[in-house]
C-alpha cells in the first residue's frame, strides 16, 4: 500500500521543525483541491502519514509548508516582509505501492527537498 511522508528540518538552528503546518493539495490543471492540513510533532514528523491507503492514488500534488509563521514563533526576526513565506513543493506520485518521502530542509532564506526514503 502507498503511502506519502514528510518532515522538516530547521538548518537554522540545527533542530527539528516542530509545530509547522503543512497543507496537503491534489493539482488537476490549474484546480488546488485542498485534501488535509497538519503538523509536525516535536521530530519535524508528522504523526501519521499525510496520505496512506484508500487516500493514496496516482497524479500530481503539493506541500505547502508555513515556515515564516514557525521561525516568528522561534523569535526570529523575519522583517516586515519575510523572504520565504510559505515554501510550496509540487510533485508527483506515480507508483500506487510505493512510499514517497519529501522531507524539508529550510532556514528563513533558504530550502531544499529530494525524494527520501
Amino acid at each position: 500500500m502507498g503511502k506519502l511522508t514528510t518532515h522538516v528540518l530547521d538548518t537554522m538552528h540545527g533542530v527539528p521543525g516542530a509545530n509547522i503546518q503543512v497543507d496537503l493539495f491534489r493539482v488537476e490543471g490549474d484546480v488546488l483541491t485542498k485534501l488535509k492540513s497538519v503538523s509536525t510533532n516535536f521530530d519535524g514528523r508528522t504523526d501519521a502519514p499525510v496520505l496512506e491507503g484508500a487516500e493514496f492514488s496516482v497524479g500530481k500534488y503539493q506541500l505547502v509548508f508555513h515556515v515564516a509563521q514557525y521561525y516568528e514563533n522561534q523569535d526570529v526576526d523575519l522583517g516586515e516582509t519575510p523572504f520565504l513565506d510559505d515554501v510550496v513543493i509540487r510533485f508527483g506520485l506515480g507508483e500506487e505501492g510505493a512510499h514517497y518521502h519529501v522531507p524539508l530542509l529550510v532556514s528563513p532564506y533558504s530550502f531544499s527537498t529530494y525524494r527520501g526514503s
